[in-house]
């Protein structure tokens, strides 16, 4: 990978967060108008990216399968309608955050309107694979943590499969697709000389190029990581306070 663009950025980004503009999210909330084109788009992305936590937290509220499934799209749709995001408490910088509270205060009045609400409504705000969805909850469920922890936990996986398809994507794009396939599994293991000596035969290099490579993918990998979650946040602070707590609350 040496002599890519991504080595460059690598060595100029290494492992620190990264320089920080104004987020999605910020953007969104701070935009003084609810018709903004730009601020509709930005949080257009922010649900398409993060709908399969709210998914599983309204399964795990009793809802069926396909009742979920509406109930997402309602959701988000009351949402994007409204302008409750420019009305946010500035404190409350965490997007999950305040996603998380506006998801149950939508379950509680769904709950006091049961007998009203119909499903099938033909609201459709993001796309959602449904049967993908439902797999994923399932496998879940033998977890009895309490949804508001797992709220948690799901978006960490969130966070973390869109750092991976970050890096994977700047790999492909100056043809390095091979390349990653042989290291990406060292993001999740240390590896060890055997280990460097396979990846480097099946890519015909030395054991400690790919030492290299690897240490170099492991930080590109974190600087893509803060990257992600400085897209929920609204300042530098709470990047390294999110990645940390990434992290801490696998562990308890």
């Amino acid at each position: 990978m040496s002599g890519t663009n991504i080595s460059e950025n690598l060595d100029s980004e290494g492992g620190q967060s990264p320089q920080f503009k104004e987020t999605r999210w910020s953007l969104v909330r701070r935009a003084a108008s609810f018709d903004s084109p730009e601020s509709r788009e930005a949080l257009e992305v922010l649900c398409r990216g993060y709908c399969f936590p709210i998914y599983a937290f309204i399964r795990r509220h009793g809802h069926s399968r396909h009742d979920a499934q509406d109930l997402t799209q309602e959701f988000f749709a009351r949402l994007l309608a409204s302008n409750s995001i420019s009305r946010a408490d500035p404190k409350l910088g965490k997007f999950r955050t305040f996603l998380l509270g506006a998801l149950k205060h939508f379950l509680s009045d769904a709950q006091r309107k049961a007998g009203s609400w119909k499903r099938g409504g033909g609201v459709e705000i993001i796309s959602l694979d449904e049967a993908m969805a439902e797999e994923r909850y399932q496998a879940e469920l033998v977890d009895d943590r309490a949804p508001d922890k797992l709220f948690a936990d799901r978006w960490t996986v969130v966070l973390l499969d869109a750092a991976m398809a970050r890096l994977q994507e700047e790999f492909r794009v100056v043809g390095k697709e091979r390349q990653f396939e042989a290291l990406k599994s060292f993001l999740s293991s240390e590896g060890g000389q055997e280990a460097y000596e396979q990846a480097g035969a099946a890519l015909n290099s030395s054991a400690k190029t790919v030492a290299v490579s690897v240490h170099r993918l492991r930080r590109r990998f974190r600087y893509l990581l803060r990257s992600a979650i400085a897209d929920t946040v609204s300042t530098p602070e709470e990047v390294e306070e999110e990645y940390r707590s990434l992290f801490s609350s696998q562990e308890t």
